[in-house]
């Protein structure tokens, strides 16, 4: 085993409670289990392991009797496909019986189940993921995945086309974990492949191009994979734009997460933001963000300097979080140009404690003065916010004052 990676991962991970457990009830005369995959791979680099997968001979059926016999739960989460979630100690194992392929479109398969360890390698994405784990605590490499680990390159079993037709899906895959896992450039071959493929990255449900990217994006090597994406023509094939690679690495550098680097990266207006929605199938709240992005970044860069009362009306309207996400992604930019008080002011607005200022003054305040309920309330309260905005946000005794008289002399304008 290469020098590099962490051989007391394995011990660990085999330790981990529930683990034993799963192995003992499987383990059966002529029958084998591994842990296999992305369990194996994080643990040989001495990384946190979080799902723990299992490959075995037994067929689902068998998987679940001999579960529940040992006292576990069982759930055929899959079990068309071979696959059972067996709980223990709290913990859930998804169980995969060995499974060969038979036929593919390039997003599904049909498969058949086998025993041979070496076929089901075969038929997974990148080496590095095809690692497997005996419950005797040896490591089987079957496809040179140790060395390419260790090497941080990202490399598919066999012919990468092939790989590819199998699941378009991996074109994405192959960015991502060399986002995570890369050392060096991407491999050649794979790269090759993945660009010759792109017209199959149109056949992919928006959810799963989703899941993918996003991962890509908040990975260690996030900036370098949307470069490649971008330089070869891939990235606009994926969100039907372009991206600011400047303001991702800044984004990425002040340790935004993930909706602050995909707004950095690929926000600049809000119609932006609609694109990336029913490209990236964003949330509600996903949108939210990135809207408050795209207005406080119109709001922001201005040929004026920004003062120290126009930067905290600009807290007030937009929100800290929305103000650090925009500072970060300009950082070093023209504009915005933040004057001497303003960025005396800027750590007193960015701190995570500091409470955004709230306008001093509210319907009821009107109605206690006279202001029949209804649409000049609505109109006053505006007229008021604009001229406190403008104020630089006071709450003191004699703001709230002064504002409500304002906001009376504006309702009776009306």
């Amino acid at each position: 085993m290469p020098d590099s990676l962490d051989a007391p991962g394995l011990s660990r991970l085999l330790a981990r409670p529930g683990v034993a457990a799963v192995l003992a009830a499987l383990a059966a005369p002529g029958e084998e289990t591994r842990l296999v995959g992305g369990c194996v791979r994080d643990a040989l680099l001495g990384r946190d392991v979080a799902d723990i997968d299992l490959a075995t001979t037994l067929l689902p059926a068998e998987t679940m009797v001999r579960g529940k016999a040992a006292g576990l739960k069982t759930v055929p989460t899959g079990i068309e496909h071979g696959t059972v979630t067996v709980i223990a100690d709290g913990d859930p194992f998804e169980v995969t019986t060995l499974r060969e392929d038979i036929e593919t479109d390039g997003r599904h398969a049909v498969v058949r189940f086998g025993r041979d360890f070496a076929r089901d390698a075969e038929r997974r994405d990148f080496t590095m993921n095809a690692l497997s784990l005996g419950a005797d605590g040896v490591l089987h490499d079957l496809t040179d995945g140790l060395a390419d680990l260790a090497e941080g390159r990202v490399r598919f079993i066999g012919d990468p086309e092939t790989r590819i037709r199998e699941d378009a899906l991996r074109i994405l895959r192959f960015f991502r974990f060399h986002a995570r896992f890369g050392a060096a450039e991407p491999d050649t071959a794979g790269l090759a492949a993945c660009i010759r493929a792109r017209d199959s990255l149109d056949g992919l449900s928006r959810e799963r191009v989703r899941a993918e990217f996003l991962k890509a994006l908040i990975s260690p090597g996030g900036v370098a994979a949307i470069q490649t994406l971008s330089e070869t023509g891939l990235l606009p094939r994926l969100i039907a734009g372009i991206a600011n690679l400047g303001r991702l690495e800044r984004a990425a550098r002040a340790g935004l997460c993930v909706n602050g680097r995909l707004a950095a990266a690929f926000v600049l207006s809000v119609t932006d933001v609609e694109r990336l929605r029913v490209r990236l199938r964003l949330s509600n709240a996903e949108q939210a963000v990135l809207l408050a992005y795209a207005r406080a970044l119109a709001a922001l860069i201005t040929p004026e300097d920004v003062d120290a009362t126009a930067l905290r009306a600009f807290a007030a309207e937009h929100g800290a979080s929305t103000l650090r996400r925009v500072l970060a992604a300009t950082e070093g930019e023209p504009r915005p140009h933040l004057s001497t008080d303003a960025r005396a002011l800027l750590p007193a607005l960015l701190d995570p404690a500091a409470v955004r200022p709230l306008m001093p003054l509210t319907g009821a305040d009107l109605v206690a003065r006279g202001l029949a309920p209804g649409p000049a309330i609505g109109r006053a309260l505006a007229a008021a916010r604009k001229i406190w905005l403008a104020r630089g946000c006071p709450v003191d005794a004699a703001a709230r004052e002064a504002l409500l008289e304002e906001a009376l002399a504006v309702s009776r304008d009306r």
